[in-house]
C-alpha cells in the first residue's frame, strides 16, 4: 500500500515538513549531484553512516566500493556528525522522492500537534533513534547507511499514535490490479510496521547493503514514544477540531 494522502485537516501552515524537505533537496542537488555516479557515491562515502567505523570495530585500510569509480577507504577517522548528515543523503532519485513524500503525506499533522521546533527536535530525535538501531544490529557493518526514511519511521509512529483512526487514501497493486482504498491510519502504518518486522529479522546479522529495516523500526518505536512528551495538548484538541467527522465518530 503507497499512501496518496490523507482526510486529516491542519490548522496551522506545515513549516518545518517543508524547511525539512527543503534541505533533503538541497543536498540532493548540491552535495550528491541529482545522483551523479561518483558525486553520489563519494557524498555517501563522506556523510553516511558506516556502523563498524563509527565503532572502530573494522581494521583501518579497509575498502569499501560504492562505485566502479569510488571506494570508500576506512581510515580509523571517527565522524560523530554522521549519524545526523545521514539522515539528510539518499541513495537514488526513488529513494529521495519516495521518503519525501511519506514525509509530506504525514508530517504536517504530527508537526500540527506539537509546533514547527519541537517537531524539529522530535523528528531528529526519531532519526538518531533510528541510527543507533540500526548500529546496534550490525555493529561491525562496514556498509554506508543513508536516508530520511528512519526519522520518517519516527513521524509515522507518531502519527499512529495521535491520529490511529484518521483515514489514509492508499494506492493498492495487486499484479494487474490497481485501485485505492482509505483504510485508517492504524491499519497502513500497521501494515508498514509489520513489513519492517518481516524484513528485519532475516536481515539480523547480515553484511550484505539493502534496506535500512532495523532504522525504520527503531524510528517507527521511538516516534510512537516521544510523541507523548513532544506533542502539545492544546494544539493537538485544536487539530481534533478540524477533523471531518467521519474521522471523529472513529476516534479512539
Amino acid at each position: 500500500m503507497f499512501p496518496l494522502h490523507d482526510e486529516n485537516p491542519t490548522v496551522r501552515s506545515a513549516i518545518a515538513t517543508l524547511v525539512i524537505i527543503a534541505i533533503n533537496l538541497g543536498v540532493w542537488i548540491f552535495l550528491q549531484g541529482l545522483g551523479s555516479p561518483t558525486t553520489l557515491a563519494r557524498s555517501i562515502c563522506t556523510f553516511g553512516l558506516i556502523p563498524g567505523d563509527l565503532l572502530q570495530l573494522v581494521p583501518r585500510g579497509t575498502l569499501v566500493p560504492l562505485s566502479d569509480e569510488v571506494r570508500c577507504v576506512l581510515d580509523g577517522t571517527v565522524s560523530l556528525v554522521t549519524p545526523l548528515t545521514s539522515m539528510f543523503m539518499h541513495g537514488g532519485w526513488f529513494h529521495l522522492i519516495g521518503n519525501l513524500w511519506f514525509l509530506w503525506v504525514f508530517g504536517d499533522n504530527v508537526e500540527d500537534a506539537m509546533g514547527a521546533l519541537r517537531f524539529v527536535f522530535f523528528y531528529l530525535s526519531c532519526g538518531l533513534a533510528a541510527a543507533a538501531t540500526q548500529v546496534l544490529t550490525d555493529p561491525s557493518s562496514a556498509v554506508p547507511m543513508v536516508g530520511a526514511s528512519g526519522a520518517i519511521g519516527g513521524v509515522m509512529g507518531g502519527y499512529v499514535r495521535l491520529y490511529p483512526r484518521a483515514r489514509i487514501y492508499t494506492l493498492v497493486i495487486l499484479g494487474f490490479f490497481i485501485t485505492t482504498l482509505s483504510v485508517p491510519a492504524f491499519a497502513m502504518l500497521g501494515y508498514w510496521f509489520l513489513l519492517q518486522l518481516l524484513g528485519g529479522l532475516p536481515a539480523l546479522g547480515g553484511t550484505e547493503g539493502g534496506v535500512a529495516f532495523w532504522a525504520h523500526i527503531g524510528g517507527f518505536l521511538a516516534g510512537f514514544l516521544l510523541v507523548g512528551p513532544f506533542h502539545r495538548p492544546s494544539y493537538l484538541t485544536a487539530h481534533r477540531a478540524q477533523t471531518p467527522r467521519r474521522t471523529a465518530r472513529h476516534r479512539w
